[in-house]
């Protein structure tokens, strides 16, 4: 019989930056034994912040959690854009950053503020004939894409200095923060990335309750249980 059998919940993890959700999800499945360990929606690499994992039977609150709106902060460069339309991608071009108070630059970001339709980026996740776009992406290739019905709530500019943005922004499920970060630059008229991003918050589920990744690791196989929220109070709550 598996003794790691009894393991069911809801695992909150503040993920690192550098490596993928995928890679999360299989470092928690050797840190518990057990297979049956999934995720309720990805981060890019690049971002950071609450990860939600669902191990045992909790996996089939998947679709139900991935449904919950997102809290996210992080920073924007102008004037320089990339083919990701993030910090990991490569530089495409750069613009002079024209002159903006910070009350300009607001009103700028409050025109992506309300429901809309969002085409993913090429440099996703998302699957045509069963292939990733971003291995076609880095062929060169360029598909057409469904645009995605979406919600922004908030958008807000929390610091401006140096053609750097640090914001705030609440949304639904499969929004591309960097694709608005993008659109923000194409606005403007120089350009831009999302040079960081981190969720703050899914729904509830908050990052400063989440465990780092190193920790859950060093944790005993008695301690492991302590880190699982019970399916049942995956109740939502509204943040906005």
């Amino acid at each position: 019989m598996n003794e790691f059998k009894e393991f069911e919940g809801i695992l909150l993890i503040d993920k690192p930056r550098g490596i993928t959700s995928h890679d999360v999800v299989d470092r928690a499945r050797r840190k518990f034994k057990i297979k049956r360990i999934g995720h309720a929606g990805t981060l890019d690499p690049m971002a950071t912040g609450l990860l939600i994992l669902l191990v045992g039977k909790a996996t089939k609150l998947s679709q139900y959690l991935m449904s919950l709106d997102k809290v996210y902060s992080g920073s924007i460069t102008l004037g320089e854009s990339t083919n990701t339309y993030d910090a990991d991608g490569e530089l495409m071009f750069s613009k002079p950053v024209p002159d903006m108070t910070f009350e300009e630059l607001q009103e700028q970001m409050n025109s992506f503020i309300g429901d809309q339709y969002q085409t993913p980026p090429m440099y996703s996740a998302i699957k045509l004939k069963g292939q990733p776009l971003y291995k076609l992406a880095r062929k060169g290739k360029e598909v057409e894409r469904e645009p995605r019905f979406i919600r922004v709530s908030k958008f807000l500019a929390k610091k401006y200095e140096a053609s750097r943005i640090e914001f705030t922004m609440a949304c639904t499920k499969g929004t591309y923060v960097r694709s608005i970060a993008h659109d923000l630059g194409e606005k403007i008229g120089c350009g831009a990335h999302l040079s960081s991003l981190r969720r703050d918050a899914s729904d509830k589920f908050k990052v400063e309750d989440a465990i780092e990744l190193e920790k859950l690791e060093a944790l005993s196989h008695a301690e492991l249980g302590s880190t699982l929220i019970p399916g049942h109070q995956a109740t939502p709550t509204s943040l906005i």
